[in-house]
Parts: structure tokens; sequence; C-alpha cells
């Protein structure tokens, strides 16, 4: 029996795995509830990139190995958002090693799903904040995020005169996006137009030396002098904001 959402679109979703078995009886989890539509399941590079040219997704739920070889299903994450830059891939993964993690992450996933204490309801709530334009990271995946990061390139916080590069409202804008919300979300509460948001971003992206709102959100979680509100349930996912 499918559980109904009256007046929703369905999030249209492809799903890959090594396993035909584990991909298939996702997918009937997910054929239960009337707000998903699993498009196809694919078990390696080849089909899942013939799905994903011929048809128009929301989601991509990718094993991290398919039947082409061990991790597999990372290596294969620019080439599914070359063929649909619309789609967001999430990797779910056996055991997230904090490096298989961060590779995964920099490849293009928006979100990271481990199987150990496999949890449906969360791996929906999982799907459906990542169509919304969110990052899905456990607890665990970020703290190896942040770690990853702390070891790269310092983000620049002040200039060479030591002044603060972000004006109040840069810090605003950054502290929402920050607690998940969304440009339509932040215009709304500030009173702005979403096209001033946006330039708000680009503008604080620049000041910052990064590319990307994942990145803004590392940068502001990790920044003592920024207050987040950063819910801690489970996972720690709706903190990170929509891209």
């Amino acid at each position: 029996m499918k559980t109904e959402f009256p007046g929703s679109t369905p999030i249209t979703i492809v799903i890959a795995d090594a396993n035909v078995m584990a991909a298939r009886l996702l997918s009937d989890q997910f054929k239960r509830h009337a707000d998903f539509d699993v498009v196809s399941c694919a078990t390696d590079r080849a089909s899942l990139l013939k799905v994903t040219r011929k048809s128009k997704l929301a989601v991509a739920l990718i094993g991290s190995d398919l039947q082409d070889g061990p991790l597999s299903g990372i290596a294969v994450l620019r080439e599914l958002l070359e063929t649909n830059p619309g789609v967001r891939p999430i990797l779910v993964f056996d055991r997230a090693e904090p490096h298989l993690v961060v590779e995964g992450l920099r490849a293009g996933a928006r979100g990271v799903f481990s199987r150990a204490n496999f949890d449906f309801t969360a791996l929906r709530k999982c799907v459906r904040r990542v169509c919304e334009g969110q990052i899905w990271l456990g607890n665990s995946e970020l703290e190896y995020v942040l770690q990853a990061l702390a070891q790269a390139r310092p983000l620049r916080a002040v200039n060479a005169d030591k002044l603060e590069l972000l004006s109040r409202r840069e810090e605003e804008v950054m502290r929402l996006v920050a607690e998940g919300m969304g440009n339509r979300e932040i215009a709304e509460l500030l009173g702005l137009s979403e096209h001033t948001v946006k330039n708000y971003l680009f503008h604080i992206f620049d000041k910052l030396g990064i590319s990307n709102r994942v990145e803004l959100v590392l940068y502001a979680v990790s920044n003592h002098k920024t207050s987040i509100q950063v819910r801690q349930d489970k996972p720690l996912s709706d903190s990170v904001g929509a891209a």
C-alpha cells in the first residue's frame, strides 16, 4: 500500500548498485511511497549513464561499488553530472571511510548515506533533502570533511591588513546558508530579492576564496566567530544548505 501525498510531485530516482537484488529491494521500498518515482535500477556505468541521458531525474542513489569494479560508483560521478547537470547524486556506502567520503563529495555527490544500521525512513528524508538542494551528511561524515578542510589550504577570514573580509550583511547571509536556508527563504527573511541574495553569495565566495555553498557551510561551522545554530538530530544534514 502506497503512502499518499496529495498534490505533491513525485521525486524521480535512479538506483544504481552492483547488487541487483539489493537495488530491486530498495526500489520496492521506495515504490510504496507515492512521493517517489523510481525510474530505473542500474548495475554498471553504462546502464546508469544510459538512463541518465534518457530520463529527467531528480536524484541518483548510487552505491560506491558498481559491477564495473570497486569504487566505480564514485568514479562515475563526474561523468554522470556532465551527462545530466540537474541530477543530484547520493553515494551509498557499506561503510563510509573518511577518504572515500571526501573524494565522493569532491566528485560531486550531494549526499552520503551509510548502510550501517540501515534506516529507510532516514534514507527517504535524505533523498527529499538532497532533492530540495541541501547537502546530506551524518555527524561522522561531516567530521571527516571538516578534518580534510583543516588540512587543506586555509580559507581567508581576513585580508592582508587583518581586516574582516565580510560585511555584517554578508555574515548574516552566510549564517543563514549554514542553517540550511535556500536563497528564497533567505530573501524572504531579510526582505531582499533572490537576485540580491545571489549577489551577496558571489561576493562572499570571492572574498573567502571558495567556489561553492558546501565550502561556505564548512567555513561557517568551523569558524568560532560565527554563531551557527546547527541541529544535532540524526544525521547532521539539515544544517548544510541549498546549492
